[in-house]
């Protein structure tokens, strides 16, 4: 880091205050429903869903937590899954099914459990929980990997993603973990993840080329896949490639868009090798995008600041 990162590594981040006032600005988008979008009559989708009622945990909101894993409940199909955008009416917007998607109510509701310790709500959740997992899993290859996604009523895609997986394997961690916790063990979810890890380390040719996005470079590293002196080699490797000056983590790397999340994310892989300067140096950048009501801008593109979306 050169001198001005240092200097946004040492400063304070965000005080309770600041982060109360972010979490309120998501309780407050909030339908009745629970249903959290992404902005004031904006769409839904189940994934930033779940990352939304997480920092509402945080923060101690746990009755909003609670709702928005109801939203789910009460949205998800026959099968297991979820559709991938949801209307602010709640119509869905769009049909697809998504594995990653799919999958990250485990982590979800894993945190929702270490927030509160409430046994209940995990009973409650518990047949939501299993079938999702199950259905995530028939979405799997025989050497480990998941296939990204299908349309409706077709077959899956033919290809599986990295970031994807990464975040996959993850999930199955956390909900095996909260089958334990129930006393209903799942060892296979254990397996699954652990021959998603192999793939990732072993034979990464299998995941669909995705470069130059941010998202492939640090998350084997934030899912837990990768970890000790390989991990930290694959975030040096290519740091100058994704974090631009002193702006944040590019969303690609051949563009000048900086993203709030991937810049949030990639701060928590490098909190994840026990490198806290450069991950508060990163959390720290993502202050451009803080807005005065405590909501984060998708992105910025420089060297004009440009906002997008727009």
């Amino acid at each position: 880091m050169n001198l001005q990162q240092k200097s946004l590594a040492t400063s304070r981040v965000l005080t309770h205050a600041q982060l109360l006032q972010t979490a309120n600005s998501i309780a407050n988008l909030q339908l009745k429903s629970g249903m959290i979008p992404w902005f004031e009559n904006g769409h839904c989708d189940p994934w930033n869903h779940v990352e939304t009622a997480m920092a509402l945990d945080v923060m101690g909101l746990h009755e909003n937590a609670f709702r928005a894993y109801q939203w789910l409940q009460n949205t998800q199909r026959e099968d297991g899954a979820w559709s991938n955008y949801f209307n602010s009416d709640e119509s869905i917007e769009d049909f697809k099914l998504d594995s990653n998607v799919c999958a990250y109510v485990g982590t979800g509701l894993w945190h929702h459990w270490l927030c509160n310790h409430d046994v209940d709500a995990l009973r409650n959740f518990w047949p939501m929980l299993e079938r999702a997992m199950t259905w995530v899993l028939q979405m799997r290859l025989t050497n480990g990997t998941i296939l990204w996604a299908r349309e409706e009523a077709q077959k899956p895609w033919n290809y599986a993603l990295l970031t994807g997986c990464s975040s996959i394997r993850h999930a199955l961690i956390c909900a095996a973990n909260i089958a334990d916790t129930l006393k209903s063990p799942k060892p296979e979810w254990y397996e699954a993840a652990a021959k998603i890890d192999l793939a990732i380390r072993e034979t990464p040719f299998v995941f669909e080329p995705k470069e130059r996005w941010a998202m492939d470079w640090y998350y084997p590293v934030l899912s837990g896949s990768m970890t000790g002196a390989v991990a930290k080699s694959r975030l040096e490797e290519q740091f100058e490639t994704f974090v631009m000056q002193d702006h944040g983590v590019r969303c690609v790397s051949d563009e000048p868009w900086i993203t709030a999340s991937e810049t949030a994310e990639c701060s928590m892989a490098f909190s994840a090798i026990g490198d806290l300067d450069t991950a508060q140096f990163l959390l720290n950048t993502t202050s451009h995008h803080r807005t005065c009501d405590g909501a984060y801008l998708t992105g910025l593109v420089y060297p004009d600041k440009v906002v997008f979306p727009a």
